[in-house]
Formats: C-alpha cells, structure tokens, sequence
C-alpha cells in the first residue's frame, strides 16, 4: 500500500513546484550581485572609440547601467522611458552596448536620440557576462559606492521607474554631496 503512493506522493511535489514556479514573475530572476560590488570595467566609447569609459568613472553618485543594442526589439520600446528620464532628470544613465556592430548602435542613436550619458562598446559581451546579463534590454541600478543594488529584466516602463527606481535612486544619493 504504501508503495503505491510513492508516485502520488511524487506527482504532488512536482505539481507544487510548477505552481510555485508560474507564480513568479520572470523579471524579477534574483541577481547574485545585488548588495554586491559591481564589476569593474574598461571599455572604449560607442560615439569615439578613442576614448574610454570605466565603472570607475561613475562612484559619485547613483547611476542606472542600462544594457541595449540597435537589434533589440524590447529596446526600443524602453527607449522613450529613457529618454524622459534623461530630459526630465540628472540622473546619469550608463549604456552598455552589448554584442552590436557600431555602425548600427551609433545609426540608432542618431534615429531614435540618445539618453546615454556615455555608452560602452562591448562587441564580445565580456562585461556583459561579469554582470550576469540573461538578456537585453536589462537595467541596474548602481549606488554612489559602486554596489549594485537592483536589476531589472526586459524593458522599462514609467510605472517601474517611479514604483522602484527613482525611490531607490533618491534614498541612495541622500547625504551625498
């Protein structure tokens, strides 16, 4: 009798972990950075491939990392929300270029404007993957201290920007000068 439940017994779990599992919203898949350094990286500039930007060059105050290429279709539907906040904000706005050809990105820009406050050329995706990017468009929200502090997957809309971002953003440059 008992081993003709095992299978009910099994049969069970497995229904409560795909219940549990559609419940979640797959955005929000946890990041191993959060309340972690963020890493550290060089990359040349999308707009001068002369110049260099570094995670360095943000630590003053807290930035949004935003990870977009011109062949992301989600992209461009959360580039209007990045442009607002750009026009409407001094918040600084960090893109990471991700697996584009330059010539396509800097074409994208020029089409659709460019919140960016510099944009990072990453053609192999290297920085992308020290980050744990899954896919694009992904943002994070990156404090004055250079610790990672939140991740969004997909694109962003104006509802997400004001329920989590910018209270977020606003608790973490308070007291910084």
């Amino acid at each position: 009798m008992a081993r003709s439940l095992i299978p009910l017994l099994i049969f069970i779990v497995l229904a409560g972990f795909l219940y549990v599992g559609l419940g979640l919203d797959p955005r929000k898949i946890p990041s191993a950075l959060i309340e972690k350094p963020a890493p550290e990286f060089t990359l040349p500039t999308l707009l001068d491939p002369s110049k260099q930007t570094s995670s360095g060059d943000f630590k003053s105050k807290a930035y949004l990392l935003s990870v977009w290429a011109s062949w992301c279709v989600s992209c461009r539907l959360e580039h209007p929300v990045l442009m607002d906040l750009a026009k409407n904000t001094d918040i600084p706005i960090v893109g990471l270029n991700y697996k584009d050809q330059r010539e396509d990105a800097v074409r994208w820009l020029n089409k659709y404007g460019n919140p960016y406050t510099v944009s990072g050329y990453d053609i192999k995706g290297r920085v992308g993957i020290d980050w744990g990017v899954y896919k694009v468009p992904e943002t994070f929200v990156v404090g004055p201290k250079g610790i990672i502090y939140y991740k969004h997957l997909g694109p962003l809309s104006n509802e997400i920007l004001e329920r989590d971002i910018l209270p977020l953003i606003k608790k973490l440059n308070k007291g910084v000068s």
